[in-house]
């Protein structure tokens, strides 16, 4: 039963609601990363680096909405429970503890790094299938790929 019918075909409905679920299960997790990074950062760079973990926040919260209302919008629940986002992100463990600024910059060019490339990889898949979930990981892509530019300057000099 459909309560909403999506315009795409069963195919590609498919390839586009995988794509939307895992980039939702990123965006979430991303978000819970960097908060918990935020809460725990030491060092004498805290003050910046604390600050700039929330603006990361604050752009995976806004594009997993976008990313789940579009999987509604074309018929497919999204799933951003705790248990599927523990079952299926792409980023890596992250420790407890208090963490040093150096530490926890690179534990966001890594987490923000193996993001990326899953978006990257939902771009090529989402093209023909449907342009219109791809502009939205091509928007994604790029408010990342700042991030992880900044993060990635953090720790060179």
């Amino acid at each position: 039963m459909y309560v909403v019918k999506s315009p795409l075909s069963d195919a590609d409905l498919k390839t586009v609601s995988e794509a939307l679920q895992g980039a939702l299960v990123d965006l979430v997790d991303l978000s819970l990363v960097a908060k918990q990074v935020h809460w725990n950062v030491v060092g004498p760079r805290f003050r910046s680096v604390h600050l700039q973990l929330d603006e990361v926040v604050d752009t995976a919260r806004q594009h997993s909405d976008t990313v789940a209302e579009r999987a509604s919008t074309l018929g497919v629940p999204p799933d951003g429970r705790a248990k599927t986002v523990a079952a299926s992100s792409g980023i890596g463990a992250v420790s407890d503890g208090w963490v040093k600024d150096t530490d926890a910059v690179g534990t966001l060019v890594e987490a923000l790094g193996a993001v990326i490339t899953r978006m990257r990889e939902r771009i090529e898949a989402t093209g023909e299938a449907d342009p219109v979930s791809q502009d939205i990981f091509i928007g994604i892509t790029a408010d990342l790929e700042k991030h992880h530019w900044m993060f990635q300057a953090e720790n060179r000099g």
